[in-house]
C-alpha cells in the first residue's frame, strides 16, 4: 500500500502543516504552478516527490518537472498534469490522449477548485487537490490524501488547511 498526498499550486508557498502531511505520506505528488524549487526541495527533504510545472513555473522549474507525468503507482496507471480539464470537459490538450489512451487516474491543478469525480465512460478518476498556496481566489486551502493498493484506490480524505 502506497500512501500518497496530492497537493497543487502552492505558487511559492510552503508552510509546516503541509510538510507534517508530507511526513503521512510515502509519496507527495505536486500538480503544478510550483512557484520556486524550495517548494518541492522542502518536501524533498520529507518524501519522494513527483511532479509536473504549471502556467505560472518558470524555466528552472521546467527543466525539473515535465509538463505531463504518466507512471505507475502499484497496479494504478496515472497521468498528471497542470492543465486538464475534467470529465467530460477535458481540454483540447489532453482530450484525444485520454480518449485513446486513459489512465485509471488523471490528476490536474489549475483551477484551485478541488473537484474528485469519475468518468464512467472512459472509466477513469478524475482528481483536483484545489490549493494549497495563498495566491488565487480560493478561500479555503485544500490538499488530498489518499492510498493506492495494487488496483485500488481508497481512504480518499480532503485536508482542509484554513484560510488562504
Amino acid at each position: 500500500m502506497t500512501k500518497i498526498l496530492l497537493l497543487s499550486d502552492t505558487h511559492g508557498y510552503m508552510d509546516d502543516t503541509i510538510l507534517k502531511h508530507a511526513d503521512w505520506a510515502d509519496e507527495v505528488w505536486h500538480a503544478g504552478d510550483i512557484g520556486d524549487l524550495s517548494v518541492t526541495d522542502a518536501l524533498k527533504e520529507h518524501k519522494p516527490v513527483r511532479g509536473v510545472f504549471g502556467n505560472i513555473d518558470n524555466h528552472i522549474i521546467q527543466k525539473e518537472f515535465p509538463e505531463n507525468n504518466r507512471f505507475f503507482c502499484e497496479e494504478v496507471a496515472v497521468w498528471m498534469t497542470h492543465i486538464g480539464g475534467y470529465p467530460p470537459k477535458y481540454n483540447v490538450r489532453t482530450r484525444e490522449e485520454i480518449k485513446a489512451n486513459p489512465p485509471q487516474l488523471f490528476i490536474c491543478g489549475h483551477s484551485h477548485i478541488l473537484k474528485v469525480m469519475h468518468d464512467k465512460n472512459l472509466k477513469v478518476l478524475h482528481m483536483n487537490p484545489g490549493a494549497c498556496g495563498r495566491h488565487g481566489f480560493h478561500q479555503v486551502r485544500t490538499m488530498l490524501r489518499f492510498t493506492i493498493d495494487g488496483k485500488k484506490i481508497a481512504n480518499l480524505e480532503v485536508v482542509e488547511l484554513g484560510k488562504r
